[in-house]
């Protein structure tokens, strides 16, 4: 079947075993210097181990695969312990992956298994897994309201962010209209929450320092061809290499094979629209 399932880059993996660590399902193991998928039936798809990687070296892809089984995976997991039973779980909640964490749960409760008291099915991140990689959808008003941190409330509507770490399959990607930002602009423009962000999806990343062109590219060829994108908003500073946020974004496009109208932003350095 075709699906998404990760792909490695051996050129630029080093070897460092931090995926392997973002990875409970036991799909990822580290053979000869190079991290490797050792099976395919392990991998969810859902990307937890992009994150981890320092190296930018994982990324989703569509191909054909064999389908991912979570009976498979639990009664690994299982023999690992309750921390990474609870990653694991949480995992597959915050990703809403309601028939696998079904699946799991049956399997527990059939074996008479408890997890850990820090986990339900129902809640928001337990600490066993990355609170800074954990999807996020804060659309609501009582999370947005919460945010709030001045006389102007947050307009963010999800998290993570960064396009590297932003997994296509993402609910809040659905229908959306996009905005995607150059790292830099929110810095520069004051009214960026309320002129800008508000109501939209948001994609952060820099095309200068990043040196990962072609891995942005997929990534929101992804996002295109994985939703139903009502809108794109590029906003990029003034400086020539900045403009490379509106290429990629046109690259991506075009490589997707979806028409969409692109609304292009240039903030000066002094906090202007140009």
């Amino acid at each position: 079947m075709k699906r998404k399932i990760i792909k490695i880059d051996e050129k630029k993996c080093t070897g460092c075993g931090l995926c392997v660590q973002g990875c409970p399902e036991g799909a990822l193991q580290v053979i000869d210097g190079k991290a490797r998928l050792v099976g395919e039936l392990l991998c969810d798809g859902l990307g937890a181990c992009i994150g981890t990687c320092p190296e930018g070296a994982i990324l989703l892809e569509d191909r054909e695969a064999e389908p991912y089984d979570e009976c498979q995976v639990i009664e690994n997991i299982v023999k690992q312990g309750e921390n990474v039973l609870a990653a694991h779980l949480t995992h597959l909640r915050d990703h809403h992956q309601t028939e696998y964490l079904k699946t799991a749960m049956q399997y527990l409760k059939e074996h008479k298994i408890t997890p850990q008291a820090n986990f339900t099915a129902g809640g928001h991140h337990s600490h066993t897994s990355c609170p800074g990689m954990a999807m996020r959808d804060i659309r609501s008003k009582e999370e947005a309201d919460a945010a709030s941190a001045g006389e102007f409330g947050s307009e963010l509507g999800q998290w993570p962010i960064q396009l590297q770490l932003l997994n296509p399959g993402a609910p809040y990607f659905r229908n959306a209209d996009l905005l995607i930002a150059a790292d830099c602009v929110p810095f520069a423009y004051a009214n960026f929450h309320q002129r800008f962000l508000k109501g939209k999806t948001l994609i952060i990343l820099c095309p200068k320092l990043n040196r990962v062109k072609e891995q942005y590219i997929e990534k929101l060829t992804a996002i295109f061809q994985s939703n139903e994108i009502k809108s794109v908003s590029i906003l990029h500073m003034e400086v020539p290499c900045c403009f490379g946020t509106l290429s990629l974004v046109e690259e991506a496009l075009k490589k997707s094979g979806r028409n969409i109208i692109l609304k292009d932003y240039t903030i000066s350095i002094d906090g202007k629209i140009i």
